[in-house]
């Protein structure tokens, strides 16, 4: 197989681009180093796009390892055929060489192999061969030994159908016939225990087509097996596929043998090839299910870290409780943790009134303009006094409600105890939900992106799968933004190409023992931070107040020289990108692929160092909607059918999004009320952290469930 050709097809790309792409993976570049840095190589494929080629290269090269193996192994047997050889060569997926190899794998002990250990394999040929002219029990009587274990002709009969039986099971025409047919025309069921409760009761009577099945409703059914609520079986079209076996093994009408196979085919059918097509067909149904769960998380988990930061505000952190009192945490516009205090305004001892006093105390000594309250318990409560609160004062305080999955998991890891040693549990969360409000992104990284909230059934799939994956989406999010190398903790700097955890380790060690770093060029003194891995880090790594004015922007040190000829050339002074930017740089510019050529670099790296220089450190994240800043309270009993609100979309999933509206209750915005035109999933309308308009449609309070709609709202 020719695997750069395979990559060019199925990704759409030019044969040169996969190549490129392909060799620069193989030499340990990063897909963020790629995308960003060898545009001129790979013809600008993006992260996206790169992924992809790394994940489809990995399992072709897997494919071509495991038919080397299957080869290899086959030929050993003595039994690999040209034909054979051929079609094992050009199966397109592991599921065929699979398919393929059945006949000749190693078996465990089965009715067939003691069959043929009894001698009763020359039975099975001559009935095979369709030409008997007398009556099989006749034939089976020469092979009833008692010392081959054989009792009886009806027992040597039995043992060479089963051989048969074996034989039509592996044959992969056969196999893969069954399998298509009941992708393509299979019924998947369900059923329950009818008056028993569960979450499940919608699939006790479920029934569908398994090519309609959706990912959601696969991996709620297979949750709903697991918990042995429910039962589960795919239903082909058995009168089709023993027909096809039959017209397939019965080549002559024999009245002797065409009864015998008929009877084998149907237990071959039965015992062996359907429930392992079943397997293999939901298998099939949950792996595109994961895969879709995943890549929706990965967009959620995507936009939820490129939330923009609220800066230059110092924020208010306010982890909600009843009992144990709501821990507060007041942290500065760089993140620095400035106060905290534990005060008891909700139920059970209800000190309102001290709370309030000890609150417009903390916003008047620390300025604070911004409270970042946890979704938790409590927090309804807790808003209502916040609310009250921001009435009783003269400055202008507003709050936000942020959802603190997560928020815990941290407060009580390695990371949070080291971080704050002198904290407790509850004083680290408070400050993790203020500082999550100021920069998500930085914040959110040290937590297990599987505790953030924002998929589906995310503990039911291929957990490695759905690791890489999150991993992936948190790289590309961290390097796009970029990190400040003096500040950036060392879970943020894990996350930033070429960087691994323990380097990042070795930077924040470097930076405490021996000050901030003035150039990026000092990379190369931390420990174990070589070349190689300098090259890959050093453009997403930024430097404010350094010696090397190129080194706030994502300009790569291996374009510097290209750049300061740049700025010669156009009478810049490298001071100025430091101080705001060049403005206007494009227009002197002019003619970028002339001046490219001058450079001796290609126009699409001279376009990207003209961009930096002009807005040297741009926050990809300022293009995104901030959070609504709220100062008053709406409760759940509030709304009514009609009304208009503005709402932050929480979580996407496949059949719809939650809206947050500012109740403590997101409401569902159901995928039928998004748009007044088709769309096959809500992430074509919808992402997470987007403001939206949305109108009620009904209200549950027993239930606690809001109907939202989108459609018709200005």
């Amino acid at each position: 197989m020719d695997i750069i050709k395979q990559l060019t097809q199925e990704l759409e790309i030019g044969y040169g681009q996969a190549k490129a792409a392909v060799e620069l993976i193989d030499e340990g570049n990063t897909i963020p180093f790629i995308a960003r840095y060898r545009k001129e190589v790979t013809g600008s494929l993006n992260d996206e796009v790169l992924r992809k080629l790394d994940e489809r290269l990995k399992y072709l090269r897997g494919l071509e390892e495991r038919k080397a193996q299957v080869l290899a192994t086959i030929e050993e047997q003595g039994n690999l055929t040209p034909e054979l050889k051929e079609a094992i060569e050009a199966a397109p997926t592991l599921v065929m060489v699979e398919d393929l190899y059945r006949p000749y794998k190693p078996k465990r002990r089965t009715r067939a192999t003691m069959a043929k250990e009894k001698g009763l394999e020359p039975l099975a040929e001559w009935i095979w061969a369709q030409k008997a002219d007398h009556p099989l029990l006749e034939e089976a009587e020469k092979y009833v030994s008692e010392e081959k274990g054989v009792a009886s002709a009806e027992e040597a009969l039995a043992g060479a159908q089963d051989i048969l039986a074996e034989r039509i099971s592996d044959c992969a025409d056969y196999r893969i016939y069954i399998r298509d047919l009941t992708m393509r025309e299979g019924i998947l069921k369900a059923s329950g225990k009818e008056g028993v409760e569960s979450v499940y009761e919608m699939y006790y009577n479920y029934e569908e087509p398994v090519k309609k099945a959706a990912g959601h409703r696969i991996l709620a059914i297979n949750r709903g097996e697991k918990e042995k609520f429910l039962t589960v079986s795919v239903e082909a079209h058995e009168d089709r596929v023993l027909r096809y076996l039959e017209k397939k093994v019965i080549r002559r009408d024999n009245p002797y043998t065409s009864p015998a196979l008929k009877e084998t085919v149907e237990d071959s059918y039965h015992r062996l090839i359907a429930p392992a097509v079943e397997r293999e067909v939901r298998s099939t149904l949950t792996e595109k299910a994961e895969e879709g769960a995943i890549q929706v998380f990965g967009k959620n988990l995507e936009q939820l870290l490129m939330q923009p930061p609220i800066a230059g505000r110092t924020v208010l952190g306010w982890d909600p409780a009843f009992r144990t009192g709501c821990k507060l945490a007041v942290v500065d516009p760089t993140g620095k943790v400035l106060h905290t205090v534990v005060i008891y305004p909700t139920a059970p001892q209800n000190k309102v009134a001290e709370s309030k006093a000890i609150l417009k105390k903390l916003i008047r000594q620390y300025g604070i303009t911004l409270i970042s309250v946890g979704n938790g318990t409590a927090s309804r409560e807790s808003e209502a006094i916040i609310a009250e609160l921001l009435k009783e004062i003269p400055e202008k305080v507003q709050y936000v409600i942020v959802s603190e999955a997560g928020a815990s998991v941290y407060s009580a890891s390695k990371l949070a105890t080291e971080e704050f040693p002198q904290f407790d549990v509850g004083q680290r969360s408070a400050v993790s939900i203020a500082r999550r409000l100021q920069d998500p992104l930085a914040e959110l990284v040290k937590i297990d992106p599987k505790s953030i909230g924002v998929g589906q059934y995310q503990h039911d799939m291929n957990q490695k799968k759905l690791d890489e994956s999150l991993k992936a989406v948190v790289e590309d999010c961290v390097n796009r933004v970029g990190v400040d190398l003096n500040t950036a903790s060392a879970s943020l700097l894990s996350y930033i190409s070429g960087i691994s955890g323990t380097v990042a380790k070795n930077i924040v060690a470097y930076r405490e023992e021996n000050g901030r770093f003035l150039n990026r060029r000092q990379l190369l003194k931390v420990p174990k931070l070589g070349p190689k891995a300098f090259e890959q880090c050093a453009g997403f790594l930024r430097i404010r107040g350094g010696d090397e004015p190129l080194d706030t922007s994502a300009v790569h040190p291996e374009s510097y020289a290209a750049a300061y000829q740049l700025l010669e050339r156009l009478g810049f002074a490298p001071e100025e990108v430091a101080h705001g930017g060049l403005k206007g740089i494009g227009k002197k510019i002019g003619d970028y692929k002339k001046m490219a050529d001058e450079l001796g670099i290609g126009e699409i790296t001279l376009r990207d160092i003209a961009a930096e220089l002009e807005k040297p450190s741009r926050d990809p994240r300022e293009e995104m909607p901030l959070p609504i800043l709220r100062t008053d309270v709406m409760e759940m009993k509030d709304l009514q059918p009609g009304m208009v609100l503005s709402g932050t979309v929480r979580n996407v999933i496949d059949f719809g999004a939650f809206v947050d509206i500012g109740v403590h209750q997101d409401g569902l915005v159901h995928i039928s009320q998004m748009t007044d035109r088709y769309i096959k999933h809500p992430l074509e309308a919808v992402s997470v952290g987007d403001i939206v308009k949305v109108k009620v449609l009904s209200v549950d309070l027993n239930r606690k469930r809001i109907a939202l709609t989108m459609k018709g709202v200005e």
